[in-house]
């Protein structure tokens, strides 16, 4: 299944705040988990903080919960719009060095969202899953032309 991907991440290049990953189908369960975020840019604290609309977890905590949310998909295809979230979702992954959480496979797919702006399409700016779900349905929409 395609699952709709987007994060929050303090500044340019900066560490994970939180991810969001929205199933292509309506009726199937979200996934969105925070990290505590250390010397949050000024941008940060005004835009993305307000709205996390959820208490942190470890990193470690997150990178076990997305490997058991996508357990059961047995081909999970992110798709992006950044490939900073990209990044992000696959070093969540990672478990310790040399080790990763326990997930089978995973593609990823960075998509042109051409005309995709989350400042104007998402119902919660800056909030990571306000933004998946503004991507799935701007490319869905697109793909239904």
């Amino acid at each position: 299944m395609r699952y709709f991907l987007d994060t929050e991440f303090n500044g340019f290049c900066g560490p994970l705040i939180s991810l969001a990953l929205v199933p292509e189908e309506a009726d199937a369960a979200p996934f969105y988990a925070a990290l505590e975020c250390a010397r949050p840019t000024e941008w940060v604290t005004a835009h993305v903080l307000p709205v996390l609309g959820t208490d942190p977890i470890s990193r470690d905590e997150l990178g076990r919960s997305l490997a058991r949310y996508l357990g059961d998909d047995p081909d999970p295809l992110l798709v992006a719009d950044w490939p900073e979230d990209i990044a992000h979702a696959s070093m969540a992954l990672i478990a310790a060095p040399g080790r990763r959480h326990n997930i089978d496979r995973i593609r990823f797919e960075l998509c042109d969202a051409f005309g995709f702006d989350s400042n104007l399409l998402s119902a919660v700016p800056h909030n990571a899953y306000h933004d998946a779900v503004a991507l799935r349905a701007h490319l869905l929409a697109r793909e239904n032309r």
